[in-house]
This record gives structure tokens, sequence and C-alpha cells, in this order.
């Protein structure tokens, strides 16, 4: 496993016989608005999870319940979205960050940080997915370069691990574009869907993260790419 100055009211009416407009001082600029999110890509921010995204978030669960099936099982319905969302915003020792497409602000997948351990650990355990009408744009590759650097800098993490079912291909190959290696097997590692299921074991550390940043850097300013590949 990731929110105005007011003008006094002055406009030099009643004033015009002695104040020419030509010598009127200028309108002061408006403030601009705050960016809603932690952080921000070309095409995508993340942001924390609101109660108040309950209606989007569930609505596109159920446009991507091909797309999740047999791998993921995000809340669908309201009372289910906001005993989520709670544990997300109210328990320290979780993260949730919402990956939303900047033009137009619409959630396109979702980023967890789970069991978070400080101290000399610094680790948590990621897990996410894409909703269907995002999958296969690279806009989740994108969310979760955004994740980690977070995780690694104002979180202060050090370690995040990725544990995933081998068979789920498209989060595998996420896991490996985002710089993770695969470090181990776990059978029988979690109860999904009513049986102990199998995980592969992912992990980036910080100083991967920050050689990895250094190389896309480098071959961005090499090559002038924008490094969309068309992948979620």
């Amino acid at each position: 496993m990731l929110d105005d100055d007011k003008q006094d009211g002055k406009d030099g009416k009643g004033d015009d016989r002695t104040a020419p407009a030509a010598r009127r001082s200028p309108e002061p600029a408006s403030a601009s608005v705050p960016s809603p999110y932690l952080a921000e890509g070309p095409r995508v921010g993340i942001r924390p999870f609101t109660y108040d995204d309950g209606a989007e978030f569930t609505a596109r669960v159920w446009e991507s319940k091909e797309l999740h099936g047999p791998w993921l099982f995000p809340p669908d319905g309201e009372r289910a979205y906001r005993a989520y969302a709670g544990r997300l915003i109210e328990d320290g020792t979780k993260a949730g960050f919402l990956v939303c497409e900047r033009d137009g602000g619409g959630i396109a997948g979702f980023i967890n940080i789970n069991n978070i351990v400080q101290g000399a650990f610094r680790c948590g355990a990621m897990g996410y997915g894409a909703f269907a009408h995002a999958a296969g744009r690279g806009l989740m590759g994108e969310g979760l370069d955004l994740v980690v650097a977070h995780a690694f800098g104002p979180m202060g993490l050090h370690r995040l691990e990725i544990n995933v079912q081998p068979g789920n291909t498209g989060s595998i190959g996420l896991a490996r574009r985002g710089g993770f290696r695969l470090e181990g097997y776990s059978p029988d590692f979690l109860f999904i869907d009513g049986a102990w299921r199998d995980h592969e074991r992912w992990a980036i550390t910080a100083e991967m993260a920050a050689r990895r940043a250094v190389a896309k850097d480098g071959k961005d300013g090499k090559d002038g790419k924008d490094g969309k590949d068309g992948k979620p």
C-alpha cells in the first residue's frame, strides 16, 4: 500500500470625477486554486480517499468486475465502501491513494499501502487495481511511480512489498515495470475467495527507486520520449 484571498470590495465607483480610470491601480490577481493532489505526473495525480468518493468508486468497481475477477474484490456498495475507506483514512498502519486523471479528475484506479511498520523496518505492503476504462493506458504505471516516491519521501518508508498471485500477469507486469524485483514465492500466503492462495513476493527499496529515477530521467532526456507505453 497512498488535499482566497478576498478583495476589499473597493472598485473605485463614486470617485470617477477625481480618479480617472487610467490612473486606477490594477485589480489584484485572484489566488490560484490549490491542487487536490499529493503529487502529480503528466496525466495523473494521487490523492487520499474520502468518504465522498463512494458513488464514483463503486460505480467503477461494477464496471470493472470482469477485469478484477478472480484477483481483486474492492467494495461495490455504499456501506462496504465507507468501511473500506474508513480503514484507509483512520488507521495509521494503512494509507490509500486514488489515482485520478488530471484531465477531468476521474478515478482511474487505486493504490493502497497496508501493514505499515515504522522503527527499524519502515516497510509497507502494497495493493492496487485499475478500473476498466483506464486499463491499458499507462495511467497506473504513472500512479505507481508517484505513490512509491511519496512513500519513500514524505512517508519516510524504506521498503515496499507487493504480494501477487502467479496467474495475475497484469499486476505482475505493473510491479516489474515499476522497478520491483522478484524476491521469492510464498505458498498458501493469503486466504482469498475461499482458499489459501500462493503468491509471488515483489519488493523495492528507497535505494532501488532512487537509482531507477536517475536512470529514467537520463533516458527521457536522451531520447525525448514521454515514457507512455500504453500499458496499465
